[in-house]
Order: structure tokens, then sequence, then C-alpha cells
């Protein structure tokens, strides 16, 4: 009988795309008397003889539907068949977990978790787009899973690390996670691993950034001690009968999609009312006690506050210890124009902290306040960004306003009477 290659092929292909398969004769003996018939499933596409080449190709122009299968191609002669399989098929290939995320545990809860999930894809090309990942999760040694979609948004880059952040993990459970891809073809091939609770440093300064665009975003909590909440908004999906002539008409890269939180000042609520908005905890890692007594970080934000009603921003670092200290960082009053500006802040923790940020209501509706884009890095912040992009009423402000205050009574003292 005719031996013959491939014996078995996968070809993963996107629809609308061609494809070629080619199934070649090692050796046979009559080689003149070889027939060929290529098959899908039981129906029969194409029949022939060998004359003097030594392979045969079926081509499909563009795949549909109609089109997915197994290909079966057989080679005879007297003595018998050799068969050639090839699966075609439109699945795209299984996520690969990134098992070295810098500290992927964050703790927000004193019962609960979260848990930073990072992966990149496969050959992304090499069928469609990928559209969303079915995220399955179960708690280890339990039977139900529970799903959930993570949306994609343009096409997936060879390489990509993807980040999809878990939360309300129950402390100190492990869990079972499976990610599938999802095409218009259908599924595509999972893959599953198992997290674990471990004490996390909370989270990773030297990478964090929080543009707000996330579902959980990026950790953030409403406090409870405050008058009303913030809100996360895109001017896209912002309340058609929204205030005009206040607010950003879009976030801070210029996206209309794009998130930002901000204050909603309308109705009913009133001047000097408070929203506190508390950053996850961050743990700084311990010093070496013959080196520096502290770490510097530069923390930055852009904030937007437009209109003729705007109240004051108010930015709080809060230390963790015995008892919990809230230090004024920076604030801000005022109208400043329908622009988006941008702080830089120089932070000197000495213990696990939170940043708050504070929006209080003016005297009226058009007082919306936001903030977009916020970052902490590891090192001081340049001088320029200090000197150039804080406002004038921001951190280096209030140092300057504490410092001029004595200097302003002894003047006033020393200074002879009209």
């Amino acid at each position: 009988p005719p031996a013959v290659e491939p014996a078995f092929l996968e070809i993963r292909q996107g629809q609308d795309r061609s494809v070629t398969m080619s199934c070649r004769v090692l050796r046979a003996y009559p080689i003149r008397v070889l027939t060929y018939e290529w098959r899908l499933g039981n129906k029969l596409l194409r029949t022939g003889q060998f004359d003097s080449q030594e392979y045969t190709e079926y081509p499909v122009k563009s795949l549909s539907n109609e089109n997915y299968g197994v290909y079966n191609c057989s080679i005879i002669n007297e003595a018998g068949a050799g068969r050639c399989s090839f699966l075609v098929t439109g699945k795209a290939y299984a996520p690969e977990f990134y098992y070295d995320t810098y500290n992927p545990v964050w703790q927000n809860r004193h019962r609960v978790y979260s848990y930073s999930l990072q992966w990149t894809q496969m050959n992304p090309d090499a069928v469609d787009r990928i559209v969303a990942y079915r995220l399955g999760i179960r708690q280890a040694g339990q039977q139900r899973w529970w799903e959930q979609e993570i949306k994609i948004n343009g096409n997936i880059q060879k390489g990509e690390l993807i980040t999809y952040n878990l939360t309300e993990l129950i402390k100190p459970e492990a869990y079972e996670v499976r990610l599938t891809p999802l095409t218009k073809f259908g599924e595509g091939d999972s893959t599953i691993r198992v997290i674990k609770y471990s004490a996390p440093v909370n989270p990773h300064l030297r990478e964090f950034h929080c543009g707000f665009e996330d579902g959980n975003i990026c950790l953030f909590t409403q406090d409870d001690t405050d008058n009303f909440d913030w809100t996360k908004q895109s001017t896209a999906t912002r309340n058609t009968k929204y205030t005009p002539n206040t607010g950003p008409n879009a976030d801070h890269s210029g996206s209309k999609e794009g998130f930002y939180m901000y204050i909603e000042t309308s109705r009913p609520r009133l001047e000097g009312e408070k929203a506190r908005l508390l950053s996850p905890v961050f743990s700084i890692a311990p010093k070496n006690p013959y080196g520096p007594t502290n770490t510097a970080y530069c923390f930055s934000f852009f904030y937007h506050m437009y209109g003729q009603h705007i109240g004051v921003l108010n930015v709080y670092l809060r230390l963790k210890g015995q008892t919990t200290i809230e230090n004024p960082l920076w604030s801000s009053s005022g109208n400043k124009g329908q622009r988006w500006n941008e702080a830089h802040v120089n932070i000197y923790p000495i213990t696990s902290f939170q940043l708050i940020f504070e929006g209080i209501r003016g005297p009226g509706i058009e007082g919306d306040i936001a903030i977009d884009d916020v970052s902490i890095a590891e090192g001081e912040c340049a001088k320029q960004d200090l000197t150039t992009k804080n406002s004038v009423d921001g951190a280096v402000g209030i140092l300057v306003h504490i410092w001029l205050f004595p200097v302003i009574v002894l003047i006033s003292i020393l200074s002879p009477r009209r």
C-alpha cells in the first residue's frame, strides 16, 4: 500500500482566508495505477489519478463555517490505501499564563484579597480576532465554575501582556482559574492554572498606574464616612441631562470613551459636602538598617476643575500604624478652566499608606471635579515637574504658605504704626 505524509496535520485559519492541503506519496508500487480521493467528513470532494506527480492538493479559497472539519485524502493502489488527514479549524490557540508578575497579590480588606492575573496569547494572528476571554474561577476542591467574559478591544499583539484583576477572593483559599479565548468561530483552547494567597507587598509601587479603565477601578474604594461618592465616568456614557459648563469633555488622553473619576455636584448635593476616594493600601519593603531611612516616591495625577462653582480638591497621605494619621499632601480650589492639569508631589512614607482624594462641593451645581491617570513611581519627581506643573495652591504652595505665615506675623509686629 502507498506510504503518504502527513498522516495528520492541524491547520488553524480564520474565516474568509484561504488554505491549501497537500498529501504526498513517499513510496508506492506500481505508481502508475495510483488514484486519490478527497473527502470532508463523508462528503466526496474530488477524485483523480496520478500521472507523474508525487502529491495531490486540495485548495479552499475562502473558509466559512461549512469548510471547517476533518479532510481525508486517500491514495490507493491495488495493494491498499494510504491516508492523509487534515483538521481545519478556526479555534484560537490557548493563552499562556504569565507566572512572573511582580507581587500579584493585593489586599484591600481583612478577609479578602485580589490577584493580578496576567497572560499572553499564543499566535493571536493565526485565526480571527479574539473578541473576548471567558474567565472561569472556582475555589480549590469545589465543583462549580463561576464564569464571566472579559471584553477585548482591538487586536492582540504577539507577546502583549494582558492583565485582569481578580477581586473578592477569600483569604487564604487557593483558586483554579480557566481562561478560554473567543472568536467569531467560537471557543478556542482553554488553559488552567492555580493561584494561591501569599502575604502581599501591596501593590507593586514600581509600576502602579491607574487610568480607571478596568471594572474595579484599580482597587480604589469609597470612604464610608463621607457624604457622597465619586463616580466612574466617560464622555461617551454620561447622562444626556448632565450639567453644562462644568466637568471634562474627554478623559486626560482626549478620548471620549476613556474613563475618569469625578464628583457630581448637582442636587441634592449641598455646599461643603465631601466625597472621599481611597487608594489601595501600599506597603513599602523593609529597608536596610544601614541604608537610607526611607524611600522617596513621585506621586502624580491629572485633575480637572472647570465651572463657576468649583469647590476644593484635597489629597491626603494616610499612614498606617497604631494610630491612623492623615497628612495634607496637596490642595487646589476654584475654577481652572476647561482643561486637565497635572500635579506632582514627592512622598516619603515610613510605613504602609493610602492616598485619599477628597472632593468638596462648592456653592452651586457647576462644580464637578475630576481626576485621572494616578501614578506612583519610585524616586523623587523631576524638579521641573514640581516647580512648573503643580498648582500654585498645591503641595508646593502649602509648604510656602506655612513658611510665610510667621514671617508675615513678625513683619506686622515690627512695622511702625501710622
